[in-house]
């Protein structure tokens, strides 16, 4: 069956999500789903979302940290004219695109602040005659919410309303219950994929890029500029101070901050480092650099397992977030990550992580992680549209 997919997505602060998002429509539609993918947060050039389609909703992002209150991109709070301006155009997207499938990134285990539109959007499917299927499309690991009452809403959301969740991890490092205290009761309505990377891992990068430097990267850019600081103070007082360092910035970093690291790194005449934007080599970066340092995001981490020799892993812990300090702390208790705890980082620190895993072991001496994310995705959702073809 040839499927109409509407899938929603809205990054708030990093891109992580709409990255994962993006590499998701794009399978769909390579297999011939008339896919669909419409986001609400800041855009993003370039996106490598063909043969799907794309729309951008009028874009909001996080006003802080906290990610509480939402805002228009010059930092307005919106008002309840824009949410009823952007529902009704998802709406009027849902209507026009009559898909067989709708997917939500995060809703309802996250998202609550876009409950405006995504309660309509889900509401809108439940009472269409043609019942589409509802399904949640949600990484391994969420912000852990302090309120029962917010568990309750979130079960009650998706029993409601959805047929089944998708959650883009490895139950065998972090099962879903780790961060959802109530997945028992919704265990039949989990299904894992594995990561989602946008890298085909059957065909290992090519090229000379990165060989034996030490790439220092901040995901989306938007919170890195202090791991991209104390890298530059930490490269003189490690064992690969004659190493090149490739910093990439993130197309988020603000642009008066990378002014400042660029005079920075260019101060002293050392021809050693590099300062950049994000580069779509990044995974040809991993394989081939002595060692990754990095922000501890779900696509960073799991190209880092998947590519990298060594690497230390800083996880943003700002506002109310938890899911990178998390990821990083199971995944380091393998053995093969070195963490630095941002509320510790400085030149020091991050020197001595580097050194302690420079004598620890290799990453690719570990069990690999289950990154087969984009097949068994399509996949799962190929069998439950053929099934829901059938029953009808």
């Amino acid at each position: 069956m040839k499927a109409r997919v509407l899938f929603w997505v809205q990054h708030l602060l990093g891109i992580g999500h709409l990255r994962r998002a993006v590499t998701i429509a794009r399978t769909l539609a390579e297999a011939g789903h008339d896919t669909l993918l419409v986001s609400g947060g800041l855009p993003v050039p370039d996106l490598p979302i063909a043969p799907a389609r794309f729309h951008q909703l009028p874009p909001v992002r996080a006003q802080d940290r906290l990610f509480k209150i939402l805002c228009h991109p010059n930092g307005t709070i919106i008002d309840d004219a824009f949410r009823n301006r952007r529902r009704d155009e998802l709406l009027a997207l849902y209507r026009a695109h009559r898909p067989d499938l709708v997917l939500t990134e995060m809703f309802p285990f996250g998202r609550r602040q876009l409950r405006f539109e995504l309660v309509s959007l889900v509401e809108a499917a439940r009472a269409d005659p043609r019942r589409p299927l509802v399904v949640s499309s949600v990484r391994d690991i969420l912000v852990q919410s302090p309120k029962p009452e917010r568990i309750t809403e979130m079960l009650d959301t998706f029993e409601r309303y959805f047929d089944f969740v998708m959650i883009h991890g490895d139950e065998r490092l972090i099962p879903f219950g780790r961060t959802f205290p109530a997945a028992q009761r919704i265990a039949d309505r989990i299904h894992y994929t594995g990561y989602v990377v946008d890298a085909d891992l059957e065909r290992p990068p090519t090229g000379d890029a990165g060989r034996d430097e030490v790439i220092v990267s901040a995901g989306g850019g938007a919170v890195g500029g202090p791991l991209l600081g104390a890298a530059l103070d930490a490269r003189p007082m490690t064992s690969l101070a004659g190493r090149r360092w490739r910093l990439l910035a993130g197309p988020n970093l603000p642009e008066g901050e990378f002014q400042a690291l660029l005079q920075r790194a260019q101060s002293g005449g050392d021809e050693g480092i590099f300062l950049e934007r994000a580069r779509r080599d990044f995974t040809t970066l991993l394989s081939n650099c002595a060692l990754s340092i990095s922000q501890g995001g779900y696509n960073t981490v799991i190209e880092t397992l998947c590519f990298a020799d060594r690497a230390v892993i800083v996880p943003y812990a700002g506002g109310l977030e938890t899911e990178q300090g998390l990821r990083a702390d199971l995944l380091a208790e393998s053995g093969v990550f070195e963490v630095v705890e941002e509320t510790a980082l400085d030149g020091a620190a991050l020197a001595a992580a580097v050194e302690r895993r420079l004598a620890g072991p290799s990453i690719r001496a570990a069990p690999r992680c289950d990154a087969n994310g984009r097949p068994k995705t399509l996949a799962l959702l190929e069998r439950a549209l053929a099934g829901r073809e059938q029953a009808s």
